[in-house]
């Protein structure tokens, strides 16, 4: 049985959260095909391939506990997702944030575009 577009997404999106949660090269690197191409921003200068995303990942890595997030799906098909997330860091500020995951047929990425708009911190 197939895994359905929903499903696929939740279940990287839980995998994107453990790996932001760990900073672990392994943890980021199965989210991502070998050649995956991630983009930080949708001017930035891409990340080409599963060690490059994992070493840029780890460069910006934020502690665990630092930052909560939630989201959401806008839209989703076989082999696109675009979700919309808020990430709350309490001593900072707040990020509203859009992403645009491209899937491979096994259900790893092979391209993230994130965007992030930073909100003023409440409190």
């Amino acid at each position: 049985m197939s895994e359905s577009a929903s499903d696929r997404t939740a279940n990287w999106i839980d995998g994107y959260l453990r790996a932001w949660r760990s900073n672990d090269p392994d943890d980021i690197g199965v989210l991502f095909t070998d050649d995956a191409v991630y983009l930080t921003a949708p001017d930035a200068e891409p990340r080409r391939g599963r060690a490059e995303i994992a070493s840029g990942w780890i460069e910006d890595a934020d502690a665990p506990g630092e930052w909560s997030f939630d989201w959401h799906v806008v839209h989703e098909t076989s082999g696109i997702a675009v979700v919309q997330g808020r990430t709350e860091y309490p001593a900072e500020r707040d990020y509203l944030n859009l992403w645009v995951i491209r899937f491979a047929a096994d259900g790893r990425a092979s391209e993230f575009t994130e965007w992030y708009m930073p909100r003023a911190h409440e409190g």
